[in-house]
């Protein structure tokens, strides 16, 4: 059975081309031009989706947006962000609410089949492989320092104050408290929490470290919580 691929780009050219070329390689390919009809297709019953190329300036619902509702709703199907935006707070943005990878316009055709077929992969191994064994995987709350949360109601307090933290931020703790102790590597981050290949070149890693210090660490400059372990990772401690 052909892989069905869900093209969501409002360039018609592009999205014409993009088409045509996987269906060249043997994928089934259904291209629409907006997000609202796109969310419709990955509801469907009917419809089954293994990975979704989504462009990111879409009218009307943007591709953050679709994303984070596809994310929301549960459904794990691998995204590849394409944006003509390069800066690095919109990568981030990106993996915060759920892309699998990301793109920037213009690139070449020869990656992005690549990047396809790496996404493809790596999904079917994760869907046909056992769960991996997890450390702690019944901790639901979580005390450290001037830190409460609550990972069931998606809830964390510093000082006794509600904070905000994104979903992608929350996953990322609560990985670290149900291994903490052990060095974890960056790798190991982007499979388990980001779910995408941990071959994959990126510092999205980085970036939510230092985002989630600024938040759990006292002063987040000279982290006791979150340590770094040079050429190795990072280990978690609550009791430092």
């Amino acid at each position: 059975m052909r892989c069905h691929i869900l093209v969501v780009e409002d360039e018609k050219h592009l999205g014409v081309g993009i088409k045509y070329n996987l269906e060249a390689e043997g994928y089934r390919v259904t291209l629409v031009e907006d997000g609202p009809t796109a969310l419709r297709i990955v509801d469907s019953a009917n419809e089954s989706i293994q990975l979704i190329v989504l462009d990111l300036m879409l009218p009307g619902m943007s591709g953050y947006t679709v994303c984070e509702t596809i994310r929301d709703a549960g459904i794990t199907t691998p995204v590849l962000m394409l944006s003509a935006r390069t800066l690095a707070e919109d990568r981030t943005r990106g993996f915060d609410v759920g892309a699998s990878q990301y793109m920037s316009k213009p690139f070449e055709l020869d990656e992005l089949l690549s990047r396809i077929k790496n996404l493809l992969q790596t999904s079917s191994r994760a869907t046909s492989a056992p769960p991996p064994k997890r450390i702690h995987e019944t901790i639901t709350e979580a005390v450290f320092g001037n830190v409460e949360a609550n990972f069931e109601t998606h809830e964390v307090k510093v000082d006794g104050e509600l904070v905000r933290m994104t979903p992608k931020e929350l996953r990322l703790l609560h990985y670290f408290v149900q291994n903490q102790g052990r060095v974890i590597s960056r790798n190991e981050l982007l499979s388990e929490v980001w779910e995408i290949s941990g071959n994959l070149q990126t510092r999205a890693v980085d970036q939510f470290i230092a985002r989630l210090r600024k938040i759990i660490e006292p002063d987040s400059t000279t982290p006791i919580h979150l340590l770094t372990i040079r050429d190795a990772g990072y280990r978690f401690v609550t009791d430092p």
